[in-house]
């Protein structure tokens, strides 16, 4: 099979190309570095001759208003280019929970991308997936100083980037799902818990003080973020995978 992953030389997109290869498949990857443009559209007929599936892993630049933009556009082209090249699957990664966390644009503009997703021509599938594991850092220095680091209790059920990457390979490979499955970690924390964990690893010595208004998930409600009954759960523990990153 003929895969294009756009995306395909970042964090979860390497790793996918990695996984089709392995298995057999074709896989290409798509990206400004590899000349592709999905604003522009340049390079995206090129990309994705040929190409019986997509794999749409691209990420606005920004997390404001601006990524509703980035999205709608660049949705609306891989599906234009995609339907003239004669694909038959498109695969998006989104995120848990998308759609219940209208204060947050970055959360709106993700949730737009799947609804032009469901209305487009293609048949589809949508791999919701929670926090990867690799973004815990920088979460925490948003709302960090040197006296201390401070974090809503939100609930969060973080997951390894290798095991979104191991979702959406599946997802590439099957039948159209013509819905959303949902990945998730396979342990529940707060985030102020979270951050505890982390930092403890690290040895830092910085205290988590719980605070409601800290951060970009202070504007997520309740246990939106949790990967629900229906969710896939995956293998690896954020414990076992700070342990291997501390070496």
């Amino acid at each position: 099979m003929k895969v294009t992953v756009i995306g395909g030389t970042g964090l979860i997109g390497s790793q996918v190309v990695r996984n089709l290869t392995a298995a057999g498949h074709q896989a290409t990857p798509a990206a400004l570095s590899t000349g592709v443009d999905l604003i522009s559209g340049k390079g995206l007929a090129e990309a994705l001759e040929g190409a019986e599936t997509v794999v749409n892993l691209a990420n606005s630049p920004t997390f404001d208003e601006a990524s509703l933009d980035f999205f709608r556009t660049s949705m609306e082209n891989v599906l234009a280019a995609g339907a003239r090249a004669g694909v038959t699957h498109q695969v998006a990664l989104s995120i848990v929970g998308v759609d219940k966390v209208p204060d947050l644009d970055y959360y709106r503009a993700k949730a737009l991308q799947e609804e032009l997703l469901r209305q487009g021509p293609t048949p589809y599938s949508v791999v919701r997936a929670t926090q990867f594991f690799e973004f815990v850092d920088a979460i925490l220095s948003w709302t960090s100083d040197a006296s201390a680091v401070r974090l809503p209790a939100c609930p969060i059920q973080p997951m390894a980037a290798a095991d979104v990457a191991a979702a959406v390979t599946e997802a590439a490979v099957g039948a159209p799902l013509q819905g959303i499955r949902n990945v998730a970690g396979p342990d529940v924390f707060t985030l102020d818990e979270l951050g505890k964990v982390t930092l403890a690893a690290r040895k830092d010595p910085r205290p988590v003080v719980v605070d409601p208004q800290a951060g970009m998930f202070a504007a997520v409600p309740g246990d939106v973020l949790i990967g629900g009954p229906d969710a896939r759960l995956a293998p690896t523990h954020y414990s076992d995978w700070l342990a291997a990153a501390s070496h």
